[in-house]
């Protein structure tokens, strides 16, 4: 850097210096330390030290462009403040321009001023500076600050130590103004980006509820009253916390609607999980729900997480409540009113937070009354109960059902189904369809194998049910009844079969331990010499 000065005739101060180079060692600390609304108050104090060690009557820290042109000004005076807005003078337009070159201006004196200040001045007026002292300072390849000391009308030297000390303490000063200039761009990127990611989210939700509304609750398919009953009172009660009782007919499509009220929930990011009640062994369905310790019966040869603690801060889905045994029911009612519960071979209590939503086909007020069901567990359970209807309540949904599953199965049984008879739906729609919505699915899959054109043909007719079977199931207000009526007449269909080909449990479309299960339960008992249950 080329510099203008005149050689000093006497020493600087050893205090001066000493007191510039106090200042630079407490300013690289402290200026790592501020917070952006306090940076304006510290520049302030270093300019006023700098002035009041240099004795002179002003000091400006003065930040330029490439241009030339002045930005933010710090003075000693105060805060921050903008030549633009004409509240405090920058430095005069000759000086601007030299320390924008990079040169170090000193000036002791007036007859020191150069040709383009003194060419500044009216005929006849006196300067109204006689020293001064400017020192710029490079940031990335260009001079981007600058210190200024106005010295006033008093001459002084500018020795070279002080101007390499004033150096050291402009850097200093630069480097922390650019540092949070950067945090400020950087912060204001953060800001955006949240924005943008919230408006983001916002869309999203906005896009989910559209197709969930377009596509009735993405797999529940319908349209008939009776559906849209059900699906109204899901949206009612799914951002709340309630618990759910589902009730209605095996195959009504309950986890469907369970999965509904999760996906609709706020605890929808944390899991559902799925609990068949009746499809666990009596003597492992404390272990399922709540888990067990290492030791706590034959077989436990670790530490086992329950279904509870696995749907902390999710759902729990409970399908086949009623067929809990009595002594589960009383350590779930625990659960229910107090979140708590002990592992099989545990004293230690645990706490979880999770909703129920319950399911059954039984009617649990007959159960209650017989006593096979406890009545607090009811109550708790029954907070929002929703019926789901069966497939004879919405006979108008089966065309749309038939071909939802024709084309959910068509890719992965080769078949293109372009054509459904009329009297196909017609035969469909006057079945009465005992094992509702999984039922017709079952027959669908199999016309389709069925089928080697485009046109979807049944395998076989459907099977009348018999007229006795009929009338019972239509005049009995017990679900068993229904369902005991269904399952011997898909027995009898099926040849008593439960396991091979054509057997009973793939007609009904659940697994043939289940079907076991609910025919010993119901006092289904295969005739003597038939089948293999």
């Amino acid at each position: 850097m080329s510099v203008l000065t005149m050689p000093s005739s006497r020493p600087s101060s050893e205090t001066e210096l000493e007191a510039i180079t106090q200042l630079a060692v407490s300013l690289s600390g402290q200026l790592t330390r501020v917070h952006e609304d306090g940076i304006a108050q510290v520049i302030a104090e270093a300019l006023r030290r700098v002035a009041a060690a240099t004795r002179v009557d002003g000091c400006q820290f003065v930040e330029l462009d490439e241009s030339g042109t002045v930005g933010q000004i710090f003075t000693s005076a105060g805060p921050a403040l903008s030549d633009r807005q004409g509240q405090v003078a920058g430095p005069d337009p000759w000086l601007v321009a030299r320390l924008t070159r990079g040169e170090v201006v000193a000036v002791s004196q007036p007859e020191e001023l150069p040709r383009e200040a003194t060419s500044e001045w009216e005929p006849g007026s006196q300067p109204g500076t006689c020293s001064l002292l400017g020192v710029p300072t490079s940031l990335g390849g260009r001079v981007s600050s600058a210190l200024v000391l106005d010295g006033g009308r008093r001459s002084r030297r500018w020795p070279q130590a002080l101007i390499e000390r004033l150096q050291l303490v402009t850097q200093i000063l630069s480097a922390a103004v650019q540092r949070h200039r950067h945090e400020n761009v950087l912060r204001a990127n953060v800001v955006e980006i949240e924005r943008l990611n919230a408006r983001l989210q916002a869309d999203n939700v906005y896009l989910k509820e559209e197709i969930k509304s377009y596509h009735d609750f993405d797999d529940i398919v319908g349209e008939s009253h009776s559906l849209r009953l059900a699906l109204t009172r899901v949206a009612q009660v799914a951002p709340t916390n309630s618990t759910v009782l589902l009730q209605g007919e095996t195959g009504t499509g309950k986890e469907l609607f369970a999965r509904a009220l999760h996906e609709r929930s706020r605890r929808h990011a944390r899991p559902l999980v799925r609990v068949n009640c009746a499809a666990l062994p009596p003597t492992l369905v404390e272990s399922e729900l709540f888990g067990h310790e290492k030791g706590a019966f034959t077989g436990a040869v670790a530490v086992r997480q329950g279904r509870f603690e696995l749907a902390d801060g999710g759902t729990i889905f409970l399908d086949e409540i009623g067929d809990l045994p009595p002594d589960i029911q009383v350590k779930f009612l625990r659960v229910l009113q107090e979140g708590e519960f002990e592992r099989v071979g545990s004293s230690r209590s645990k706490r979880v937070d999770v909703r129920v939503i319950a399911a059954t086909h039984h009617n649990l007020e007959k159960a209650v009354a017989e006593g096979r069901f406890r009545a607090d567990l009811y109550y708790r359970l029954s907070v929002y109960p929703i019926h789901l209807p069966s497939l004879r309540e919405r006979v108008d949904d089966i065309p749309r059902l038939v071909w939802f599953f024709i084309h959910r199965h068509q890719r992965n049984l080769g078949r293109h189904i372009a054509k459904v008879p009329q009297s196909l739906l017609d035969a469909l729609q006057r079945n009465p369809w005992p094992g509702n919505v999984r039922e017709l699915e079952n027959v669908v899959e199999r016309a389709m194998i069925a089928s080697t054109g485009d046109t979807l043909k049944l395998d076989a007719p459907l099977a009348p049910v018999e007229r006795n079977s009929i009338a019972a199931a239509e005049g009995a207000e017990n679900l068993d009844v229904v369902q005991r009526a269904h399952i011997e007449s898909v027995l009898k269909r099926s040849g008593w079969r439960i396991n091979g080909v054509g057997n009973a449990a793939e007609r009904l479309g659940i697994h043939p331990n289940t079907l076991r299960f609910r025919m010993k339960k119901l006092g289904v008992v295969c005739p003597e010499g038939r089948g293999r249950p």
